[in-house]
């Protein structure tokens, strides 16, 4: 990689590539909040909301692989380009719609969907640009700003933005993130490119099951991922039952829930930036299981202690265990996954994250019903506890910073 201005943290590219991050996850926020209100709004219908919420996650399920692949075959600034570029002209699509009368579901649904499969383009061609960019040794350090600019626009500044927009005029929502991605693109074009990373092409399928065989077949990756698939499992199951939990055993007047997701948010940007500095001095490993334990510890605190001013505690608890482990396992799992292969790993972890969180959403529900809402809650704390016995011995031998760097620097 070249040395000086056009590599590291410090560069301009990496800069570009950051700022097109905060400004595309400001959109991803506004659009989150928007389109389920805008569904809400219009039908009054539970099974257009469903219909409308699966179109947008069913993606990274059906796409996610093979975007991957693609992703890996072509020059990915061009690709994170045309994705944000899209993605704008949907969503200011979607916003004359809106504005010239009620769109029908269909019109939703396929809007959802074709969002969705962009935003696994741009997810996997974001992802490798970062690991171009940062290189090895910096990993932890730029997906620490990365953790802090997705949460600050996901869960902080776009959904305020929805909530004075969606007030003023709902298409407002949609045009807002249509010119929010298409500024996005523009940053993105200023990142120095990437050219493809597989050298010699085959089948689409066969790179695809190319990935998947590295990820299974390599241990220390396939314990960071698997952690990652079992914990959106959890965390989604606790977060289904959560605010009912809230309402119903904490007694939380429903308008002040939503502050709780605030509480997480807040408790991950104070952990995102430092995460990598723990990691520097105890070991990325020690720090991650640390991550794991605190994110436990939360959720067994709001299980445990039905108490109001607790319930705050637990969520930033969460927060930081999450922000922290975020960081470090999206860094390690770049870290050992091979340039060739960055976007169909990418795509591969997203895919079992994804597709074990509705699966955990849709267990919490039956289980809370057969014995509590309580007893879901602590459940998962005790099972996440379990897990982490189980892969720390793994997690302990992942190399750190610093071993990468050493690495890196020998081999050329």
């Amino acid at each position: 990689m070249t040395r000086g201005v056009r590599s590291g943290l410090g560069s301009r590219s990496f800069r570009h590539l950051l700022a097109a991050w905060a400004v595309s996850s400001v959109g991803d926020g506004v659009l989150s909040a928007a389109l389920p209100l805008v569904t809400a709004v219009i039908t009054r219908d539970p099974l257009a909301m469903s219909a409308v919420a699966l179109a947008t996650v069913l993606p990274w399920l059906l796409v996610a692989l093979p975007a991957g692949a693609i992703v890996d075959r072509l020059p990915v600034r061009r690709t994170l380009v045309v994705s944000h570029l899209f993605r704008s002209a949907v969503t200011l699509s979607l916003a004359a719609v809106i504005a010239t009368g009620a769109p029908a579901v269909p019109v939703l649904v396929v809007g959802g969907f074709l969002l969705g499969s962009a935003e696994t383009f741009a997810d996997s061609a974001s992802q490798s640009l970062l690991v171009s960019l940062a290189g090895p040794s910096e990993l932890e350090r730029a997906n620490g700003r990365v953790v802090s600019v997705e949460t600050t626009g996901v869960e902080i500044a776009g959904p305020l933005a929805a909530a004075t927009l969606f007030a003023w005029e709902p298409a407002l929502c949609f045009a807002a993130v249509g010119v929010a991605l298409a500024v996005a693109a523009l940053l993105a074009f200023a990142v120095r490119d990437v050219q493809p990373a597989v050298a010699e092409r085959t089948s689409l399928r066969s790179e695809v099951v190319a990935g998947l065989r590295f990820l299974v077949k390599q241990p220390a990756l396939r314990a960071v991922v698997g952690v990652v698939g079992v914990t959106a499992l959890l965390t989604s199951g606790v977060n289904a039952v959560a605010f009912l939990y809230a309402i119903e055993v904490v007694r939380l007047p429903a308008a002040s829930v939503p502050t709780l997701l605030v509480c997480t948010a807040i408790g991950t940007l104070l952990a995102a930036p430092v995460a990598s500095r723990w990691a520097a001095r105890w070991g990325s490993g020690a720090v991650m299981i640390s991550a794991l334990l605190v994110l436990a510890a939360g959720i067994a605190l709001l299980g445990a202690v039905a108490v109001p001013p607790l319930i705050w505690v637990a969520y930033f608890v969460m927060g930081a265990g999450a922000g922290a482990w975020n960081v470090l396992s999206a860094a390690n799992r770049q870290r050992l996954t091979p340039r060739p292969l960055t976007g169909r790993v990418t795509s591969a972890h997203r895919v079992l994250a994804w597709g074990l969180m509705p699966l955990g959403a849709g267990l919490a529900g039956p289980i809370a019903e057969v014995t509590s809402l309580q007893a879901v809650i602590l459940g998962a704390a005790v099972v996440l506890l379990a897990v982490v016995a189980v892969a720390a011995p793994r997690l302990r031998r992942l190399p750190g910073a610093e071993e990468a760097g050493e690495t890196s620097g020998s081999s050329g």
